[in-house]
């Protein structure tokens, strides 16, 4: 079962005390907001795997054609882009993104 059908499903029967909120409009607002988040996040895990993949495409090339495993400029490049959009925590999230990505061939 997808997480949006799960997030649909359970949304008419969120609580007060399951979200935190304090009015039966604030209970289906954030119902709501949490079901887009759960679908986000599904759409971000999918870019990561998708993500995962094209890195290893990549890193069976280079190592095929006698470079090395990983590009460390290339990597600076990925975490100042990061960086510049998310500021410091987007540092983190591209360095668990390349740690993901990297040394799985």
């Amino acid at each position: 079962m997808s997480t949006q059908t799960v997030a649909s499903r359970n949304a008419g029967h969120q609580t007060a005390a399951e979200t935190g909120a304090r009015t039966d409009e604030a209970v289906h607002l954030i119902t709501d907001a949490r079901g887009r988040i759960d679908d986000l996040d599904g759409r971000i895990i999918g870019l990561v795997q998708e993500r995962m993949a094209v890195s290893a495409v990549i890193q069976r090339e280079r190592i095929a054609s006698g470079g090395p495993r990983v590009s460390l400029a290339r990597e600076m490049e990925i975490l100042t882009h990061f960086s510049d959009q998310l500021g410091k925590p987007g540092t983190a999230l591209a360095m668990t993104l390349l740690e993901l990505c990297r040394g799985r061939i």
